[in-house]
Formats: structure tokens, sequence, C-alpha cells
């Protein structure tokens, strides 16, 4: 359960804006995205070595500069 602390005379608008963004971190629609479908772990996997190469060329090119 998401509980966000609500001071007083603060706008509701904000405190929609910080339960949005808890939400967002907490992964959920992401997962539940995953699941709505089955991947293969050959491809799950083949996404993530794809992704951790994309990363550390970002990673060199900052060095770099």
């Amino acid at each position: 359960m998401i509980i966000i602390p609500i001071k007083e005379g603060e706008n509701i608008e904000r405190a929609l804006k910080k339960l949005k963004r808890k939400f967002e971190k907490t992964g959920v629609v992401r997962e539940l995205r995953a699941r709505k479908q089955f991947d293969k772990p050959s491809v799950i996997a083949r996404e993530r070595k794809r992704k951790a190469i994309y990363v550390q060329k970002l990673r060199q090119e900052a060095l770099d500069k």
C-alpha cells in the first residue's frame, strides 16, 4: 500500500503528483504489461544483453569526452 503524507493546506494536485511518482517507482504497471504476454527466456536474455551493451557504450562515450 502506498501512503502519501499530506501537510496541512497542501494542494491536492501536488499530492496526486507524489502518488503517481511513487506508483511508477514501484513498477507495478511495468510488471503487469510484461506479464500480459509470455517472452521466452532467450529473448529476455538477448534484450538484457543488448541493453547492457548500449549502456556500456554510453558510459564509455561519456568517459572519452
